[in-house]
């Protein structure tokens, strides 16, 4: 596996990323994207059962075929960590690897302080003693704006009202990048993730359960706000989102290196800006099934779930040239195409 390392982590251009979470849902569109356009791309994924760890084979696979090596470790083992960047010497680390999910927390919460804030650590940690030290790009998420009223949200806006342990976390690991940051000239660029959605997207959001109950003819369940109010996201397509990844990348100053000068610290909200009802999803996926729900109005429980988020992306526009251009009709049939191609091969597209 060493030598598939090696190979895998060359570059035809100039760049090798390392990519956590690579057979993740974001991880393996990131990884493509990269190995697309001649980047040296290792992959490193625990393979968790967090959902079902068949989706992160699969993902895998499709990876393999394109020449990109998915190490199967946890990003907790630094021994691990420190091996990968002595065989290949990373530009770059693309760090996506986390526990996901808002609602989770009630069940597994020490999952969420073991992934998202010692696994941050972790990769900080080798990072910073890697010679050359690599820029590092990561998922911070939407979710750390919580409880904030005010919209759309902006980068400047408080975040210290967390809604949910999940968006702890995240909030945690961007005052852990400061602190890498300014200790050890680390350049790190945080990116705050407004609701991904899309072909090979994660069992576990609205979306992909709603297409699965929809299918089978089981009721789903839509939250309510206070009020009756509709629950609203900022979806954003994955193509969309890794646009954004590969910008920051590009943009990512050099690593200074201790008492070297200031390095690089960025944080970005990338997000569609168009947040979109639940009601309306599920008008959309009905039409797109040509399938009528079978829909349960339900008070939204206290798990940590929001009412809705709305990203400003005036910032990121600016200095990344970030510019989302998949509505959300267009993209939920691609993703419904991919789902109905992946669980139910004799179907026709739509």
């Amino acid at each position: 596996w060493l030598k598939r390392v090696a190979k895998s982590g060359k570059p035809r251009g100039h760049l090798s990323v390392l990519v956590t979470g690579a057979a993740g849902f974001i991880g393996s569109h990131a990884a493509l994207a990269l190995k697309r356009r001649g980047d040296g791309v290792v992959g490193l994924d625990n393979f968790n059962s967090y959902y079902d760890p068949s989706l992160k084979r699969a993902r895998q696979k499709l990876l393999e075929r394109s020449g990109i090596f998915i190490v199967e470790g946890d990003i907790n083992n630094s021994g691990l960590l420190q091996k990968l960047f002595e065989i290949a010497p990373f530009t770059h680390v693309l760090h996506l690897a986390a526990q996901a999910g808002v609602r989770y927390a009630m069940k597994n919460p020490k999952s969420y302080i073991h992934s998202n804030v010692a696994g941050l650590v972790s990769v900080f940690e080798v990072c910073k003693s890697a010679n050359p030290q690599p820029s590092v790009v990561w998922a911070s998420s939407s979710s750390v704006y919580g409880l904030n009223g005010k919209v759309p949200f902006s980068e400047s806006d408080p975040t210290d009202q967390p809604a949910s342990l999940y968006a702890a976390t995240k909030k945690s690991g961007e005052e852990i990048a400061h602190a890498y940051n300014h200790i050890y000239g680390l350049s790190v660029t945080g990116l705050r993730f407004f609701t991904v959605y899309g072909p090979w997207g994660r069992p576990d959001m609205a979306y992909f359960l709603f297409t699965k109950d929809i299918l089978k003819g089981r009721p789903i369940d839509i939250y309510q706000g206070p009020g009756n109010t509709t629950l609203a996201r900022d979806f954003t397509y994955v193509d969309d989102i890794v646009q954004g990844c590969l910008a920051a990348i590009d943009t990512a100053e050099k690593s200074t290196g201790i008492g070297k000068g200031p390095a690089q610290l960025r944080i970005f909200n990338l997000g569609n800006t168009s947040p979109v009802g639940v009601t309306e999803v599920v008008e959309i996926l009905e039409a797109l099934l040509k399938t009528t729900a079978k829909k349960n109005l339900v008070a939204m429980p206290q798990n940590g779930d929001v009412l809705f988020t709305h990203a400003n992306i005036s910032y990121a526009k600016t200095v990344l040239g970030f510019n989302p251009r998949t509505d959300l009709r267009t993209g939920l049939k691609k993703f419904v195409n991919w789902y109905l191609k992946f669980h139910h091969p004799r179907e026709k597209k739509i």
